[in-house]
């Protein structure tokens, strides 16, 4: 892409006691092809050795940075830049803890300087064109987009050196390896469809390119909510509606980030039990645009699926089971029709997931043997049983915290780390 057409990114990371991938993620997102561009790494108070790794490895220092608060957030401490030439990209803002990603984002996006920027975690690996995929259907397109999301994978069983994927696997623990097909049908079933239509619910907290404009515009990310992506994207979508503008918010297929997921249940019953609650506060606050015909598709259809859809799923869910139960205890159950009912629903499901798995080799084959896409399917088969019903009580115990008023913070989850490639160096210090 030509330095003369490529407009600037910035991309953003919060990071909050990151020491065990922190240096990986942060050479990923250096690494990056791309014209123009910049990262910003938030320091969200960290409580271990991030930020000391990151002055030590990448050569930092104090600098005076004439700071305008564009957006609300916790004071910022300091601003780190480099001496060495090789990381003049790399910013760094050491920050009080807000609480939330929410807070963390707003003070880097008060740092970024370009008209784009990526919002990010610092856990993730870039590809190095997630740039330059993000930015293309943003040049391509007659009416504006303000925002773009890219496909995203587990990193659990990848290997990596110096911050870069060198060999792409499936994940070998359950856990992961279950949401790797998840992701997959999440965005390149789901996402892609309604991305078709303009219908895109919301663009990841883990990826996602933002008209940096349009969300300050809108407050910036909310530092109380803890589905910040689902957020932001329907206060830029109810902005241009209510301003008369048109947009665009588009899904490209492309793999353009690798994740670390949840390694173990009690990680990811953290994570699903904060996105339950954040689905809930999510259609809380934004109740007046349900069923709004002045906000067109936003009203219509988007906010009214995710509460059919999503919110109410998992109560469905259980109060079918529960009646299910009911109907056995009291034999009122046809089992001449119940197995093939239950067959069908079942190989629905499988289809789904094998579809998905062909659509992604149609993009791009990622992992170089074919048992490796075998493997997914097996796990995909079993997920109806296995990961989905655990899925449902992680939601509805989130819905339930929810009501319950609790106050909650950032989830620390505990990093497993990356493998490192046999080329890699094994000390976690540059020279």
């Amino acid at each position: 892409m030509s330095k003369d057409i490529a407009p600037g990114i910035s991309v953003v990371a919060p990071a909050y006691n990151e020491e065990v991938i922190i240096l990986d993620n942060v050479r990923s997102f250096l690494n990056l092809e791309y014209p123009t561009f910049e990262v910003v790494i938030v320091n969200d108070g960290s409580k271990d050795k991030t930020l000391e790794l990151l002055i030590d490895n990448f050569d930092l220092e104090p600098i005076s940075f004439p700071y305008l608060q564009k957006l609300h957030c916790q004071p910022v401490k300091q601003i780190y830049r480099s001496r060495n030439p090789e990381f003049s990209k790399l910013t760094v803002v050491d920050k009080v803890n807000g609480g939330t990603k929410a807070d963390a984002i707003n003070a880097g996006i008060n740092i970024a300087k370009y008209d784009y920027f990526i919002n990010t975690d610092v856990d993730c690996i870039l590809s190095k064109q997630a740039l330059v995929r993000t930015m293309l259907p943003v040049l391509g397109s007659k009416t504006p987009v303000i925002a773009v999301g890219g496909t995203m994978r587990m990193v659990n069983g990848c290997e990596v050196s110096h911050g870069e994927i060198t060999r792409v696997r499936p994940p070998s623990k359950i856990i992961p390896l279950f949401q790797e097909t998840e992701y997959l049908r999440s965005y390149l079933v789901a996402k892609m469809g309604w991305s078709l239509f303009n219908l895109i619910p919301n663009v990841s907290g883990g990826f996602g390119l933002f008209k940096t404009d349009i969300v300050i515009k809108v407050g910036g990310y909310d530092p109380l909510s803890h589905a910040e992506d689902m957020d932001i994207t329907i206060r830029m979508a109810t902005y241009m509606r209510e301003n008369r503008k048109k947009y665009k918010i588009i899904q490209v297929p492309e793999t353009c980030v690798w994740t670390e997921g949840p390694p173990n249940l009690k990680v990811l019953q953290r994570q699903r039990s904060r996105w339950g609650r954040g689905l809930f506060q999510v259609l809380a606050v934004h109740r007046k645009i349900l069923f709004n015909p002045r906000y067109g598709r936003l009203g219509m259809i988007i906010l009214p699926y995710a509460l059919f859809f999503e919110f109410f799923a998992p109560w469905i869910e259980l109060t079918g089971i529960c009646f299910l139960i009911f109907l056995l205890l009291t034999r009122q159950v046809n089992f001449e029709t119940f197995w093939l009912m239950l067959i069908l629903v079942y190989m629905i499901g499988i289809t789904f997931s094998i579809v998905t798995i062909a659509f992604d080799l149609t993009i791009r084959k990622l992992y170089r043997k074919n048992r490796e896409y075998l493997k997914l399917i097996l796990f995909s088969s079993l997920e109806a049983f296995l990961y989905h019903p655990l899925i449902v009580i992680f939601s509805l115990r989130g819905y339930w915290q929810f009501l319950t008023r609790k106050n909650f913070s950032w989830g620390e989850m505990t990093r497993q780390g990356h493998i490192q490639s046999s080329s890699a160096p094994t000390s976690t210090t540059t020279t």
